[in-house]
């Protein structure tokens, strides 16, 4: 057998089943690491605090955490039958099951009901996980874009309080000093994504916040002191806080959570295939959201908590390209190796907020960007793809604009609610049944809504003596006038926005131009 043979028959048939080596699937996975390291331990440091636990119950909690989401992690991207999307998702503590949390770790059982309550919710979530997977065929591009588009929107409140300094308590919090360590952090980011070099682009989000940390320890906004405080190995200890407690009204109001969790991994799922550029089918989805909700069920015995895909991982594999999931799966094993070694975790926390932050904004970003890509793909003709995408985001945009919104609201619907992911998700769905599933009603063909019937785009008269830079693919001038590649006259306005006499030129003046994408 030639050598090409052979590397055509181990080449990978799929983008992420590609192998980097075991030197930069530990780097690029380092990254991931770093990106959601604050999210995954901000859920245990909240119950904790709560819960009123001594700091060594605390430190308990968060090692825990990064132990059972690194091996979630490993069993989502690395796969075993039946478990695991493999796909290069990272798993962790979910932030949507918080506020429930809390809750519930206020009542008479304590901690050991919210123990309870994730195992058994959990586990119902697992016995549904076919009906979630089954729901794919409703999730067509204006779906799917809308809750990319959602995903990355709804992170940004995160990416901004890490820039003014992660704890509003703490002083400084929203300084200039705070804000401009983020700033340099993105700046530095931005110059290492311009260089020649493949390898330093791909990285440039380790490197950056590595340089932006030096940067931090140098002006005096970096603490290192506590590195060496406490134990260097420590094995998570088994109910290491009693046996859990099973109170129903707990199980209800987690399986609410779990219910969004569902729904926000699906989207994830979709999202990083849309990413990959590669097939998501409803088995896959499947065997995901079965290794999501196993990871849940078993994460309590080791004093864990519900367990998800997380977004800002979503970001980092669209910014940097690399598609892998070998990448993600030693992303896992290093949150295991932190977990028994707590000692690295200190290290990895001593990263400071605005830094993660300056990161933030640019990983955030990316995602939403990937799902505007989506949306493009979208056909707008008849309106509805329009209504669909404009309602859909908005609603999701509410309560990250105001998150108090439905305070006054039942607390199953806040919980669903709450989250600007699911909001959207769930609009986005319901609203693709209503105006492409369920025809009935729907104008006659070839008749289209007053949305379709919008102009989205014009020149503005003061324009016309540089037409020539304006022109997009596809234009011609039929008649004097400007008409796009679908037919549709481009009006010319005002700068006060009146739509004046649209011939721009003579009709034996036609002419046709267009715009490199």
């Amino acid at each position: 057998m030639t050598r090409s043979q052979t590397a055509e028959r181990t080449a990978p048939t799929r983008p992420e089943d590609e192998h980097l080596g075991i030197g930069s699937s530990f780097g690029y996975g380092l990254q991931h690491v770093l990106t959601m390291y604050g999210g995954i331990i901000a859920p245990p440091l909240i119950i904790g605090g709560v819960a009123g636990v001594s700091p060594q119950e605390q430190g308990l909690l968060i090692a825990a955490c990064l132990f059972v989401g690194g091996l979630a992690t490993i069993l989502q991207s690395f796969g075993i039958r039946f478990f695991g999307s493999q796909l290069p998702l990272v798993q962790g503590t979910s932030f949507a099951s918080v506020a429930t949390m809390t809750a519930i770790v206020q009542g008479e059982g304590g901690i050991q009901a919210v123990f309870g309550a994730v195992i058994a919710s959990a586990a119902l979530g697992f016995l549904i996980t076919p009906f979630f997977a089954s729901i794919v065929r409703f999730f067509p591009p204006v779906v799917t874009g809308v809750v990319i588009t959602a995903i990355g929107l709804t992170l940004f409140p995160v990416a901004a309080r890490w820039a003014m300094g992660g704890n509003a308590q703490a002083p400084g919090y929203g300084s200039v000093g705070n804000l401009g360590l983020a700033g340099l952090t993105l700046l530095i980011i931005l110059l290492l994504s311009k260089v020649g070099s493949a390898a330093i682009s791909r990285l440039s989000i380790l490197i950056g916040l590595v340089l932006g940390t030096v940067i931090a320890a140098l002006l005096g906004k970096a603490d290192f002191s506590q590195v060496l405080t406490g134990d260097i190995f420590a094995v998570p200890q088994p109910l290491a806080f009693g046996p859990p407690v099973f109170e129903v009204a707990a199980i209800i109001s987690m399986f609410i959570v779990v219910l969004v969790i569902l729904t926000e991994t699906t989207a994830d799922i979709i999202a990083v295939g849309e990413i990959v550029d590669t097939e998501v089918d409803k088995k896959r989805i499947a065997d995901g959201l079965r290794a999501d909700m196993a990871a849940s069920t078993l994460a309590p015995l080791f004093n864990g908590f519900t367990q998800s895909a997380f977004a800002q991982n979503v970001g980092l594999v669209a910014i940097t390209g690399v598609k892998s999931r070998f990448v993600v799966t030693a992303g896992g094993v290093i949150l295991v190796v932190l977990g028994l070694l707590p000692v690295l975790g200190r290290v990895v926390a001593a990263v400071p907020p605005p830094v993660l932050g300056g990161a933030g904004i640019v990983l955030f970003g990316s995602v939403a960007a990937s799902g505007i890509r989506t949306l493009a793909k979208v056909d707008y003709k008849n309106g509805f793809n329009l209504i669909i995408v404009a309602t859909s985001i908005g609603f999701g945009m509410l309560p990250i604009a105001v998150p108090e919104i439905y305070g006054n609201f039942p607390g199953w619907f806040e919980t669903i609610f709450h989250s600007g992911i699911s909001s959207a998700a769930v609009m986005a769905v319901l609203l693709n049944l209503l105006f492409n599933e369920f025809r009935a009603g729907n104008p006659p063909k070839g008749q289209v809504s007053v949305f379709a019937q919008a102009n989205v785009r014009a020149v503005r008269y003061e324009s016309l003596e540089h037409l020539q830079d304006h022109l997009q693919e596809g234009d011609t001038i039929k008649d004097g006038k400007l008409v796009d590649c679908e037919g549709n006259e481009v009006p010319v306005i005002t700068a006060a926005g009146e739509i004046v006499d649209t011939r721009i030129c003579k009709p034996q003046d036609g002419r046709s131009g267009s715009s490199a994408h």
